[in-house]
């Protein structure tokens, strides 16, 4: 008689954060570029349609490492920042600290700074949450207990970056906490989850871009 199997771990999505003013305008620069590139492509003479080639070759990528690429993964393991040229994963047990300062910023255990480009920091966002904040502790001078507090309805009135990195540490305290409780894991569930920091470079960006900027320069010098 075989033993039964135990239940599998559950397995939660990733959380998804990213900047949706960055994909806006992400997609009308690439719409913009397409339109003027594709049009001195088609109808340019001479030189004109090579250099419109060869701009959009180098432009293409940059405007999609820019503002369209970048995005940050999170769940109760690790997290994932997919910057412009780098994707970087890190377990949430070596984050050592997460900031909010003028950018997004991660500190591992070994000291090392990754920005995370998916969550710009808006001075003017983060203004007006501090005259709300300010507004509703004339209003009600006394505040609310404890008891009665709503912590979402307090995240709420943050600035958009502020929020999102305010979820980031409780998710890093929820991983860590588990990661004490349970020391004793079986070698199995080790393998499954990341040990360490890993860094990819997007080569599938970087080499067309460096490739068009080539053919520019050579376009340039022999013109």
């Amino acid at each position: 008689m075989t033993s039964p199997t135990p239940p599998a771990e559950p397995t939660y999505a990733d959380r998804t954060f990213r900047s949706p003013a960055g994909v806006v305008g992400g997609v009308l620069l690439l719409v913009l570029i397409c339109w003027i590139g594709g049009d001195a492509a088609l109808r340019g003479h001479g030189r004109v349609p090579w250099l419109a080639l060869a701009g959009m070759l180098t432009a293409v990528p940059l405007v999609v490492a820019f503002t369209l690429r970048p995005v940050v993964f999170a769940n109760d393991r690790r997290i994932r920042i997919r910057n412009p040229f780098r994707t970087i994963t890190v377990p949430w047990t070596e984050v050592a600290d997460l900031r909010a300062g003028y950018s997004s910023e991660l500190f591992t255990e070994g000291g090392t700074k990754y920005q995370m480009w998916a969550v710009p920091v808006s001075l003017r966002q983060r203004k007006r949450a501090a005259r709300r904040q300010s507004r509703q502790s004339v209003d009600d001078p006394y505040g609310r207990t404890s008891v009665h507090a709503d912590v979402r309805d307090s995240k709420a009135r943050m600035a958009t970056a502020d929020r999102i990195m305010a979820d980031l540490r409780e998710l890093v305290e929820r991983a860590k906490t588990g990661a004490a409780a349970g020391a004793a894991k079986s070698a199995e569930s080790q393998e499954a989850s990341p040990s360490s920091v890993s860094v990819r470079w997007a080569y599938e960006l970087i080499a067309p871009a460096v490739v068009g900027a080539v053919l520019l320069v050579v376009l340039f010098a022999t013109g």
